[in-house]
């Protein structure tokens, strides 16, 4: 794949648009704050110092299965993941003070070392392309970099997605890259987060409560997709198009692959989001104020997002994680009646928000 390929149906505006979003999104504090390479693995090997090892042994994994030649591209995008990781550790993650309790750096790892992994052990390297196995890693650790931009949307694509758009060609450029050599890498990138935004709606409130949002739609990804294929099959699409829609569905399947994970993850990862969300509503969890709202995501939210608004939208993604997500049918309609069992007709008064999530991840467990 011509790093430099530029042949594509996809309208000029939405690709030109990538490249102009450093003006309307420039660095924040936390970017600046985590400057370069060497700060950020200065960061890791004081934190993380086990990440180094797993990189280490999936980057050789990489070259045995597609040549040495690649080792400079690759080391490029290892730096590109730990300078991205770690800003993401420190804006919204654990590292700093304004933790997102799902939109963090477990997040990233959670597609980095656990679903893009699962990809890579069920169908082999050869899955994929060795390029796009690189850009798959770099949108798990870039896709949320930014959660705190205010509603706003362009060809449904969120501010948070365009902004975290922006920040990831700034690491790239960082690490390396050219913009004007490698961009076709920047593209796929760029489209790729523009199509995780969630239920993009022009009359979302301000402020934008990302993790509402992340259960209440599916991604943006196969509506772009359509608009940029324009309406042509894909065996009709051209080499650019073909692989820039393709990776945009496989990295929206990865993003929401969280239904196909062991019952217990699932539910964990649905009391991240209601934490978050509560948070960012203005309610504590362990408030009575917080109970009705908590149990509303808990049953029917869960119920809604996994029956109604969730689908695989790629081939590997339903290849990989399908099966599994049909194992789990039964146990979310189990545990949410369960819930009602337990909260008939919600919590009852002085109940909180924590009580609920203590007993749905009691009930987790015990079906798990």
């Amino acid at each position: 794949m011509p790093e430099n390929a530029t042949s594509s149906s996809m309208p000029v505006d939405i690709a030109s648009a990538l490249f102009d979003l450093d003006r309307q999104f420039p660095a924040d504090a936390s970017e600046r704050r985590v400057r370069d390479v060497a700060q950020a693995a200065a960061a890791l090997r004081e934190r993380r110092q086990d990440l180094f090892a797993v990189m280490q042994d999936v980057g050789q994994a990489y070259l045995n299965a597609f040549g040495g030649e690649y080792e400079a591209l690759l080391k490029r995008v290892q730096d590109a993941l730990a300078l991205s990781f770690v800003r993401m550790a420190t804006r919204h993650g654990s590292w700093g003070n304004d933790l997102h309790e799902y939109h963090n750096e477990q997040h990233a790892l959670e597609l980095l070392n656990g679903r893009l992994a699962r990809v890579r052990l069920q169908l082999g390297w050869r899955a994929l392309d060795m390029r796009e196995w690189l850009l798959l890693a770099l949108f798990a650790t870039c896709h949320d970099l930014r959660q705190r931009e205010a509603a706003d949307f362009w060809h449904d694509i969120g501010a948070n997605e365009r902004a975290s758009i922006a920040e990831s060609f700034r690491v790239l450029d960082q690490v390396g890259f050219s913009r004007r050599e490698d961009r076709e890498f920047y593209v796929c990138l760029g489209l790729m987060i523009a199509g995780s935004t969630f239920d993009a709606r022009p009359s979302a409130p301000n402020p934008f409560n990302t993790a509402e949002v992340a259960s209440s739609g599916g991604s943006l990804a196969p509506k772009l997709v359509a608009e940029l294929s324009a309406g042509l099959p894909r065996d009709q699409l051209d080499a650019a198009t073909a692989r820039r829609t393709r990776l945009m569905l496989i990295a929206a399947d990865l993003d929401t692959a969280n239904v196909g994970e062991p019952f217990t993850s699932f539910a964990g990862s649905a009391v991240r989001l209601v934490q978050e969300r509560e948070k960012r509503s203005g309610r504590a969890v362990d408030a009575t104020e917080s109970a009705q709202p908590v149990f509303d995501f808990l049953t029917h939210g869960q119920e809604r997002y996994f029956f109604e608004l969730h689908r695989f939208v790629s081939p590997l993604g339903l290849e990989v994680f399908g099966s599994s997500k049909r194992s789990n049918e039964p146990k979310v309609q189990w545990q949410s009646r369960r819930m009602r069992e337990l909260f008939p007709g919600g919590p009852a008064p002085g109940q909180t928000g924590q009580q609920v999530i203590t007993a749905f991840l009691r009930l987790a467990d015990e079906i798990g």
